[in-house]
């Protein structure tokens, strides 16, 4: 049997490794604590393909360190067990954990004490944010590093060494520019996703030549790795929401067709409406009814035909003016409500208790409603609406705002229906 081109081509050395240089050149820190012969739990992560198994096994390698390796889904307590034995005869054992953040709650607790006095240098591998996924105990023991899609020269490089070394293809295939340039293109930094493409389009080429068209077989219906992980998706729609705040329509529809390949109706949907309450709000309230529209339309016709209201859409709230008056004001009452807790005036009541008829709210007063005090006495001078965008309908409602606050509130009720 025969290794997958990928298992074969793994980087050997630090010098191996394609990309991370901030981690693994000259002046990386990695580098420099092979260097200095030790190494500290640590936790990798990032894209698939782009190194961080390898760089572990690197790790261990180059300082001459026994390891095994534990998947955090699959691995039990049996398993731990026979590792903290083995640390514990060897002095120091590295556990490069696959899928770390996975870890329950059991086995952290057995592993936690190891890791805390040493014996495990505990170096985890995930496609997930650590700041979202990986529990406190865990990332406060570990330093964090972050790796990073490969570069299209790296990616290209990499393509280069498979067909050359004897580790790969030996120099038996060739290839044209105009095909790596695909790959490169397709795999988005992902080098193990490169060299599965490399490998299938050696097997199916003609007079080992691996031209365009054999890569191109390899590369259809291929969707964006972004999705490798709920951290990818979240990213994305992130990237998506920020674009239509920034009135950056090129960027918005850019991602709204990657997140389109998700089929994700849903999570589109409430980053729109969202967009349409928070950064539009005040200065286009007509857009959040449009935008309901076009959310229901792309449900009715269900994909690949609704990204077309969702596009259109999207467009229409990038280009719309923006203002956050009305959610400012609202994190504001939210602020105080969360720091200051203070009594309703007691004539707000549903049913006030030991108030006379006419220190009760009267429903018959009408003129006198915008004369009352809502607020509670101690918050009596409160302002949350404040407008400084120029808009025309947020300058109508300031206008009135203004107008009201000429009126002195009280909540005196007695004497204002005298």
């Amino acid at each position: 049997m025969r290794e997958p081109l990928a298992y074969r081509m793994r980087p050997e050395t630090l010098d191996d490794i394609l990309g991370q240089k901030k981690l693994v050149g000259k002046d990386g820190v990695i580098r420099k604590c092979i260097e200095a012969g030790t190494i500290f739990s640590c936790i990798f992560y990032g894209p698939p393909g782009t190194g961080k198994t390898t760089l572990a096994r690197v790790i261990a390698d180059q300082l001459k360190k026994p390891y095994r390796r534990f998947n955090a889904v699959t691995g039990n307590k049996k398993d731990l067990d026979a590792f903290f034995l083995e640390a514990k005869m060897s002095g120091q054992l590295i556990l490069i954990c696959d899928e770390v953040h996975r870890l329950n709650k059991d086995k952290q607790d057995l592993l936690l004490p190891h890791v805390e006095d040493g014996s495990i240098i505990l170096i985890g591998a995930t496609t997930a944010n650590p700041y979202h996924s990986i529990n406190p105990a865990i990332r406060s023991r570990c330093h964090l590093y972050e790796f990073t899609p490969l570069s299209a020269d790296d990616v290209a490089e990499g393509i280069h060494k498979a067909l050359e070394s004897e580790r790969g293809y030996n120099g038996e295939y060739t290839i044209d520019d105009d095909a790596v340039k695909l790959i490169c293109d397709t795999v988005n930094g992902d080098i193990r996703w490169a060299l599965n493409i490399l490998e299938i389009s050696a097997v199916i080429c003609k007079d080992k030549h691996i031209d365009r068209e054999t890569v191109a077989e390899n590369c259809r219906n291929v969707n964006n790795r972004s999705f490798g992980s709920d951290d990818g998706h979240y990213d994305l729609l992130s990237a998506f929401q920020k674009s239509i705040r920034g009135s950056d329509p090129n960027a918005a529809l850019y991602y709204l067709s990657l997140l389109a390949q998700s089929r994700d109706v849903d999570s589109i949907a409430r980053r729109l409406l969202v967009i349409a309450y928070e950064d539009i709000g005040l200065a286009n309230p007509q857009l959040a009814a449009r935008t309901i529209s076009a959310v229901e339309s792309a449900r009715e016709v269900g994909f690949p035909e609704a990204i077309i209201p969702l596009g259109i859409q999207v467009i229409d709230l990038c280009l719309s003016p923006k203002s956050r008056t009305g959610v400012d004001a609202l994190h504001k009452a939210q602020q105080i409500v969360e720091t200051k807790a203070v009594d309703m005036p007691a004539y707000l009541r549903l049913t006030p208790v030991g108030l006379s008829k006419d220190e009760q709210y009267s429903y018959e007063r009408y003129d006198c409603f915008h004369r009352i005090q809502y607020l509670p006495e101690e918050l009596k001078d409160l302002e949350l609406f404040e407008s400084f965008n120029p808009n025309r309908y947020e300058q109508q409602l300031k206008q009135v705002y203004e107008e009201l606050k000429k009126n002195k509130r009280t909540s005196d009720l007695k004497g204002l229906y005298k």
